[in-house]
């Protein structure tokens, strides 16, 4: 066991881990937040991106040792004051999510992409969400939310 301690959604968490754990892990078994999900325990479907230190990252991919020190934001911490993230409001409003297993991770990629191309083409979005995997819907509605977040983040 060994300790690890990070800033997870603006709290500081401290806690004992297994030198295998995972941050998908840690967060979900450790911290209790349960919206990063575990897809495919193969790194393929992006159902478990988090933002480690402001980039996107599939936490099955790093251990949790590997995040000691560093900041991490999850869905959970999105939103501001009950005020939902723009990328939040536009799958909601542009029905970018069917089942909704994938759009923690959808959302979490689009985060990344909009911190740093404010403006993405239609191209730019599909590319950087190459990454997730969503079983449900054609993508088409997901790529108009995070337009839907882009336009409105310009404002």
């Amino acid at each position: 066991m060994a300790s690890v301690s990070m800033t997870v959604n603006g709290k500081t968490r401290k806690h004992d881990v297994e030198s295998r754990a995972l941050l998908v892990e840690f967060l979900r078994e450790q911290v209790g937040l349960t919206g990063t999900h575990i897809g495919c325990d193969t790194s393929q479907c992006g159902a478990c991106t988090v933002l480690l230190d402001g980039k996107a990252v599939k936490s099955c991919t790093v251990l949790a040792l590997q995040a000691d020190g560093a900041t991490v934001t999850t869905i959970e911490g999105l939103a501001t004051n009950g005020t939902l993230h723009p990328v939040q409001d536009g799958f909601r409003e542009m029905h970018g999510l069917q089942c909704g297993f994938c759009t923690p991770g959808m959302i979490m990629t689009a985060v990344d992409l909009l911190s740093r191309v404010p403006h993405p083409s239609e191209g730019e979005i599909r590319h950087a969400l190459e990454g997730n995997l969503c079983r449900c819907t054609g993508y088409h509605n997901i790529v108009k939310a995070v337009q839907y977040a882009a336009a409105h983040m310009a404002e």
